[in-house]
């Protein structure tokens, strides 16, 4: 059996970028691929913080309904979008080698802010809480929109700065000059990883896909998924999570904090990868719950409700 493969995703550059790569990969196993493009609920409105919007996958749900309904075969995300559970029927086909996994300070003028006040842009909770726990002089603003719109934002107001992921800046050559990596800002679970979705019942796909995916970029993400996944309950959080591999070893990084990041409770984690790792994220995120984190979750959800 042979057919075209159809490449659902969102039409912003980037993601624009993410679908072609896979695209050209499939292409060069001899898959013949078509790209569908749409548009999700998350790049139609831009004017509510993400975490006000209260839906789970916002910028997911609408390829997921897509792939639900037949119009698409896979889908192409950016994983640290991806909610933890995926929908039934819908299965985790590949996840490619990652990317750059840092945040970066995108900057006007020269670096003096940081030693007074300043407005820094993000609409993550994860970077606001640590940007703050780190500034807290500074002011955090909310920042909306594709990777293009948000860096136009950036130089239509009179902010200091705004926070982007490394990765999607560098995918599309778009990273300027005046930027500073964020090498202390722990990440978002996934983050410079792209994933593929397929249907669980969609053989072909899956064969095709699965010829993609990175075993050690799938391991680290899977670790730092359960992490969020064990943390977070269904609720926005600010949580950040690393798993490198390094001379036979997993070193985990993982934090929780508050929304103002007065609250910070962080966690570091090195083992074998030889040992059973299983349950690593989510050891790591109990950890982290009986250190002070399940009280912290229930004041992050009331303040969320508010």
């Amino acid at each position: 059996m042979s057919k075209t493969i159809r490449i659902g995703t969102r039409d912003s550059q980037l993601a624009l970028w993410q679908a072609h790569t896979v695209e050209q990969k499939l292409n060069a196993l001899g898959y013949a691929t078509e790209i569908v493009a749409v548009k999700s609920t998350g790049d139609l409105i831009l004017d509510v913080p993400l975490y006000e919007l209260g839906i789970t996958g916002i910028f997911t749900k609408t390829l997921d309904v897509a792939m639900i309904k037949g119009e698409v075969d896979i889908a192409v995300h950016s994983l640290k979008d991806v909610p933890t559970a995926l929908p039934v029927g819908i299965v985790q086909a590949a996840v490619l080698e990652r990317a750059n996994v840092h945040d970066i300070l995108v900057y006007k003028g020269n670096t003096g802010f940081f030693n007074g006040p300043a407005t820094i842009a993000t609409g993550s909770l994860r970077r606001q809480a640590q940007w703050l726990h780190r500034y807290p002089n500074h002011t955090v603003t909310d920042l909306r929109g594709n990777v293009n719109t948000r860096l136009q934002k950036l130089q239509d107001n009179n902010w200091e700065g705004a926070v982007f992921a490394a990765a999607g800046l560098e995918r599309i050559n778009l990273l300027p000059e005046n930027h500073i990596i964020l090498d202390w800002m722990i990440p978002a679970p996934a983050q410079g990883a792209m994933v593929v979705v397929a249907m669980e019942n969609d053989d072909y796909c899956r064969e095709g896909v699965a010829k993609l995916n990175d075993p050690e970029t799938e391991e680290c993400t899977r670790i730092e998924r359960q992490f969020l996944r064990t943390l977070e309950g269904g609720c926005t959080a600010p949580i950040g999570a690393l798993a490198t591999i390094t001379d036979g070893q997993i070193i985990f990084e993982g934090v929780l904090l508050s929304i103002d990041g007065k609250e910070r409770i962080h966690i570091e984690k090195s083992v074998s990868v030889e040992e059973d790792t299983a349950t690593l994220g989510h050891d790591c995120a109990n950890e982290v719950l009986a250190n002070g984190g399940g009280q912290l979750m229930q004041k992050i959800r009331n303040e969320l409700k508010k």
